[in-house]
Order: C-alpha cells, then structure tokens, then sequence
C-alpha cells in the first residue's frame, strides 16, 4: 500500500469553490482502481490550507490515475486556484496505533 498526502494553498478567495469542487468529484477520486482511502483537512491555523490524505493499493495505481483524463482535467483547473507550489509526499505506514479504550 502507498499512502499519497498533498499539500494545497489555495488564494482566500478560492477555498470555498476549492471545497465545492471536491465534494462534487470525491467518489469518482474513489471509485478509481487501487484507491482505497480518501480524506481532505483544512489547516486549523490557515484556512488556506488543504490536504488530502489518500491510500493507493499500489505506485502504479497511483500513477495510472495521476495519467488519466479525468485527473489532467481535475488538476488543470484546481492549479489556478493555487497561491503556493503544491507539495506532495508518496509514504509507506511504518506504524498505526488506535487506542481501544
């Protein structure tokens, strides 16, 4: 499993239409091979600020999506949006603890 976390600064002007944006196209994101997870958070101290937090059951599923039409249109529009570079980190879980009481 890959875990796929990105970072997104978005102009103030445009975090609401960011929001909005992906809750109309977060399950077709989902619905996509290999992707088993997906999560968005907002930064609590800039609100800015997103992340989205996704598990891929492999790289080449990661890439396959990242190579797919939807995506390249997805991508185009949410990078004008942007006020910073967007930074992106493909990780491996080490360790997951939950606590049971």
């Amino acid at each position: 499993m890959l875990i796929r976390i990105v970072k997104m600064t978005f102009s103030p002007d445009k975090t609401a239409d960011f929001q909005a944006r992906f809750h109309n196209i977060k399950h077709k994101i989902i619905e996509f091979k290999g992707c088993q997870y997906l999560e968005l958070y907002q930064d609590k101290n800039n609100e800015c600020v997103f992340f989205t937090y996704s598990h891929w059951q492999s790289e080449e599923d990661l890439n396959a999506y990242r190579r797919s039409d939807f995506f390249k249109e997805v991508w185009a529009k949410t990078k004008t949006m942007f006020t910073h570079k967007p930074e992106a980190w493909s990780v491996d879980k080490i360790v997951s603890l939950k606590k049971t009481k």
